[in-house]
């Protein structure tokens, strides 16, 4: 990395689904993958560990005091991440190791809250392997409220990557333009954006976040096969029975400022692709566009964000 440039590795892999420590195992084996390729940022998907609600809307998801779902969830729920026991801490070492960001979907089981829900939160892992921000999901998407609950603004921050800043959401917050705009506002000029997995959702958005915020735009998503579904996993055949072949087929992709494809995006397969962005071509694009600096009118329009972390109960003791 010189002074304008910053290498990056969009890694598209499927989960090792349902179980976190072979998904931990996966990840590191990943992150190997682009240390090897001097990469100082790598992504990987939306809820990657230790995996995308797939079973929701293929099993009758919203029926109430379904044993079925009882079942799934609670397994979900053992195979979520807890940051505060360490559950990130062989992938923080890996990206120490090779002095590489790290940008992770989780399903973070939240201590801070009970510790029984769950929440579908995105992590920056420094280069120095600490971890930077958990951004919790603002709003779940349709059936993926039945197992994630909101989020809040806590995790609405922004990294020092070399030249570059950058921030990120998960999927469909992608599409709500006061998130993005706090994020403009803290300085983003390189924006990662991940999916569970489908060219569907990348393709135009991707070039639009670009071209609006005149910043790289990064999406990854994963991959989700029916042969992802293990033999170990609750209501296995019903899982596979249930599914298709496949349920989610990546569609990872890099965008300029001026919205030219850096790397298009790509299907079905599992890749780890790399890209040299240079810094200089944000402060071109910025030339005639920036929406939160010169073409902006803070007087008419501003945005207030909360980002204190919420909880139910505060202790004093």
């Amino acid at each position: 990395m010189n002074k304008h440039t910053v290498t990056v590795g969009l890694a598209q892999i499927a989960p090792a689904w349902l179980d976190r420590v072979a998904g931990t195992e996966k990840i590191v084996a990943w992150i190997d993958q682009a240390g090897g390729e001097s990469c100082d940022l790598v992504v990987f998907g939306e809820a990657l560990l230790p995996g995308y609600p797939f079973w929701v809307e293929r099993t009758d998801g919203a029926r109430f005091e379904s044993a079925l779902q009882k079942e799934l969830y609670a397994h979900y729920a053992e195979q979520a991440v807890v940051p505060e026991r360490g559950d990130l801490d062989p992938i923080c070492e890996a990206a120490r190791r090779h002095n590489c960001a790290v940008y992770l979907g989780t399903i973070e089981r939240a201590a801070d809250r009970g510790g029984h829900s769950l929440y579908c939160s995105m992590v920056y892992i420094d280069k120095q392997g600490r971890i930077g921000s958990v951004h919790r999901k603002l709003m779940p998407t349709y059936e993926e409220r039945l197992v994630w609950s909101p989020g809040d603004g806590h995790g609405l921050r922004t990294h020092s990557l070399g030249a570059f800043t950058v921030g990120g959401l998960n999927c469909w917050e992608n599409w709500l333009p006061l998130p993005r705009a706090a994020l403009y506002a803290a300085g983003e000029d390189l924006h990662v954006a991940i999916w569970p997995g489908s060219i569907r959702n990348t393709k135009d958005i991707t070039r639009f976040i670009a071209k609006e915020g005149r910043s790289f735009v990064i999406s990854v998503s994963g991959l989700m096969r029916r042969s992802d579904i293990g033999d170990g996993l609750p209501q296995a055949d019903l899982l596979r029975e249930t599914a298709d072949d496949m349920m989610a087929n990546g569609g990872s992709c890099l965008v300029a400022p001026n919205g030219d494809w850096v790397l298009e995006p790509e299907v079905d397969v599992e890749t780890l692709r790399v890209a040299v962005l240079d810094h200089r071509a944000v402060l071109e694009a910025r030339q005639n566009l920036d929406v939160v600096g010169h073409y902006s009118r803070p007087d008419v329009t501003s945005l207030h964000v909360n980002r204190t972390r919420q909880s139910t109960v505060t202790f004093e003791d």
